[in-house]
């Protein structure tokens, strides 16, 4: 049974998203620090809606896979010999060891406990001294299956048999996607992470431009073009986004000279989408790197931080490894700046005196994030 103050926060929260934007302030303090609040996320959100732990390049071959988990389940994407992508409990039939830890490839997943071995469609196919167990049979374990898909090349799973497929549901954005064709890019770099702060509070500094001049000027706030700024017209159920364009002062975000796929101010041109609750990228047409959050407890967040290039700026370095340093170094920074504000923002909401402020304009998708939540827990 839901508490008497969690049922005021969430009326509250509605009240807000249902308002205008003019009008809006961000969450209160109870929306990131209550545990009864969290247990609702990973029961409504993260069980129900569909989260992408990665790029399908970042595991091309059959065999090739990598780990994620869905509301505190552990999980493994792996391509199949048919090239498919599915995706599976990391856990194994047998004890219940976890099977696979981080990327890795091979035919087979053994557990490194007993030996229990699987194929990639999850059937059980190997294991020893099984031979005198009662009616034990091979043929009848197999690993539980996630529903995953792949939309314009990001990876996405869900608990939710009864979700709309993510094409449906991000039917409006894909003009935008498409255009820059994210399925060739180039998979770079990637690793995890955990930051302290609640997973919110990351969403959100993604999600605004706000403070790219303040929090990021030793890096890339001095080439933002806040003026340029578009958001959607309306809200959407499962995302938002903006765009923006950069000019030539832009250190990365403008199409290469042998990009055809582009045109007119799309080679200039920004897309920035948050997929709720927990994939956002910054897709440009030289390059996107991306984040997909879990939350770990009310006050961690375990992240997951991505690059990819473009297919003719790959093919075009004369000497990859120390353009594609120069690029993570770069993009760490800027995560690093990001980690100091987010941890800042977790900490000062403790204080008694913390209070929700009003939004900017420039703040229009956290607005859009405050409705998505409202939909789900209030």
């Amino acid at each position: 049974m839901r508490s008497s103050q969690t049922d005021e926060v969430l009326a509250g929260l509605r009240a807000v998203a249902d308002g205008p934007l003019s009008a809006a302030t961000n969450m209160p303090p109870a929306m990131y620090h209550d545990d009864e609040i969290l247990t609702l996320e990973h029961d409504r959100v993260f069980a129900r809606d569909w989260v992408s732990p990665g790029l399908a390049n970042e595991i091309p071959k059959p065999g090739d896979r990598l780990t994620w988990s869905i509301a505190d389940r552990p999980v493994f994407c792996v391509r199949g010999t048919d090239g498919s992508i599915r995706t599976f409990s990391n856990v194994c039939r047998h004890r219940m060891m976890t099977l696979v830890d981080g990327d890795g490839t091979g035919l087979r997943i053994t557990c490194p406990y007993h030996a229990w071995t699987y194929d990639l469609e999850g059937h059980l196919v190997g294991t020893n001294h099984m031979e005198d167990t009662d009616g034990f049979n091979e043929a009848d374990v197999c690993l539980p299956e996630v529903r995953t898909e792949v939309w314009q090349g990001w990876i996405y799973c869900t608990l939710n048999s009864d979700a709309l497929p993510v094409a449906e549901l991000l039917a409006p954005m894909e003009e935008f996607v498409a255009r820059y064709r994210v399925p060739d890019y180039v998979p770079v770099h990637r690793q995890d992470e955990t930051w302290g702060g609640n997973w919110k509070f990351l969403v959100e500094n993604f999600m605004e431009g706000y403070h790219l001049p303040v929090a990021h000027r030793s890096t890339l706030g001095t080439w933002m073009p806040m003026d340029s700024v578009v958001f959607p017209d309306r809200r959407h159920e499962g995302f938002t986004y903006q765009m923006f364009e950069k000019d030539e002062n832009a250190r990365y975000g403008r199409a290469h000279p042998d990009n055809d796929r582009l045109e007119e101010s799309w080679r200039s041109t920004t897309f920035m989408p948050t997929v709720f609750p927990s994939h956002m990228y910054i897709l440009a047409p030289d390059h996107l790197w991306y984040l997909s959050l879990r939350p770990n407890g009310v006050d961690r967040v375990d992240l997951r931080f991505g690059i990819a290039l473009a297919p003719e700026v790959y093919a075009s370095l004369d000497d990859p490894e120390a353009w594609i340093t120069e690029m993570v170094e770069f993009f760490t920074a800027v995560c690093e700046e990001d980690r100091r504000v987010v941890e800042g923002i977790h900490a000062g909401s403790r204080s008694p005196m913390a209070s929700p402020g009003p939004l900017s304009w420039l703040e229009h998708e956290i607005h859009d994030l405050m409705g998505y939540l409202a939909d789900r827990l209030a």
